[in-house]
């Protein structure tokens, strides 16, 4: 039997609960809850592309389990290959491009494919294509999941182009600027699965949890946006490049230091991105004198993460790139796996490296 003492403690408990006073522990009623389903069929009349986003969605959930049992089920570690941009593919790497590329072509959705970690774009087959395109990176920062730190899936889809609709689909499809694009979003694994999708018609960025007792994503947050006034003072780069970066970027990041910026970098875009866009400040991944096109591939990191950016109020640059300053989003691709530099942040922030470019 409980005590009178714990009885009482239990009834204050409640009281400030009901008061708002308390955050309540659990707050999904399981009779209306939104979930992922159901928000893409009451916020999308197409069909297609609710069938495509609930197949993206089920990929992440692969992706986040496995993520989560690596260590038990002996998926860390290198699977002795290299990826179509020359980097160290690791076993997850594998296993993450399997489920995606699984999932989208058997959604009856795609077209086109274009993974990061695959050297050529995927045409589907006849009978499986859909009126989609698809590029993304399954697992971006897997290089740190040994050590078990977040990692995440980027994601572009764009409607394949008219002429398409009576011939068969190809890379020019997928070769489009990022204005272009249908609907962008990441998902991120750590402490908790986040998945963040953005539907250009629509002008939002939306947040899901993954709720792993419900096996759902839930919809927690609706059109996210940069905090007000640029909100906390972070810049976020991997200093370890600075003696290969430019005098526009070098200034900057000194400016930021004498400011009373924080220093935030993780490793992994996801991660650090999601940060900057709720608490405000600025990630930069610039080109450099190792790396002069930048090393953040244009397809399914930049241009997804650019409009996202955009969406929620920031700014998405790549800096000086080709003898000029250029919107992210305005790039033509060269090739599936081309690169860019990366400037992405607060107004407040990006505008002041861009200053520097011009000063």
């Amino acid at each position: 039997a409980t005590s009178p003492h714990l009885q009482a403690e239990l009834s204050n408990a409640c009281a400030k609960n009901q008061r708002g006073s308390m955050p309540p522990i659990e707050n999904v009623n399981e009779a209306t809850f939104m979930n992922l389903g159901r928000w893409l069929m009451e916020n999308t009349s197409d069909k297609e592309l609710t069938v495509l986003m609930a197949q993206l969605g089920l990929a992440c959930k692969a992706t986040s389990r496995a993520c989560a049992k690596a260590g038990i089920a002996g998926l860390f570690g290198l699977a002795g290959e290299v990826n179509s941009t020359g980097d160290d593919q690791k076993k997850l790497d594998v296993l993450s491009d399997e489920i995606f590329v699984s999932a989208l072509i058997n959604s009856g959705a795609c077209a086109v494919l274009v993974s990061e970690e695959r050297d050529e774009a995927i045409i589907v087959p006849k009978e499986k294509a859909g009126r989609f395109c698809v590029a993304f990176d399954p697992l971006d920062g897997s290089s740190n999941i040994d050590c078990n730190v977040s990692t995440g899936t980027i994601f572009a889809v764009y409607e394949k182009l008219p002429e398409s609709h009576f011939n068969h689909p190809t890379e020019a499809d997928i070769m489009r600027t990022g204005n272009d694009i249908v609907v962008a979003g990441y998902c991120m694994y750590g402490a908790a699965t986040e998945l963040v999708i953005c539907f250009k018609t629509l002008g939002h960025v939306h947040r899901f949890a993954l709720d792993p007792s419900l096996g759902e994503f839930i919809h927690t947050h609706s059109n996210i946006k940069f905090p007000e006034g640029g909100g906390k003072k972070i810049y976020s780069c991997n200093e370890g490049n600075a003696p290969n970066w430019d005098t526009a970027i070098l200034s900057s990041v000194q400016h930021f230091k004498d400011n009373g910026y924080s220093a935030r970098y993780v490793g992994s875009m996801v991660s650090d991105v999601h940060r900057t866009i709720l608490y405000g400040g600025v990630y930069i991944y610039p080109a450099d004198k190792k790396a002069p096109k930048g090393k953040l591939r244009v397809l399914y990191e930049g241009f997804p993460m650019a409009l996202i950016v955009e969406t929620a109020g920031g700014v998405g640059s790549t800096g000086m790139f080709n003898g000029k300053i250029q919107r992210m989003l305005d790039l033509i691709p060269s090739n599936i796996h081309d690169r860019c530099p990366v400037i992405l942040g607060s107004p407040r922030d990006v505008d002041l490296v861009l200053g520097k470019y011009k000063a």
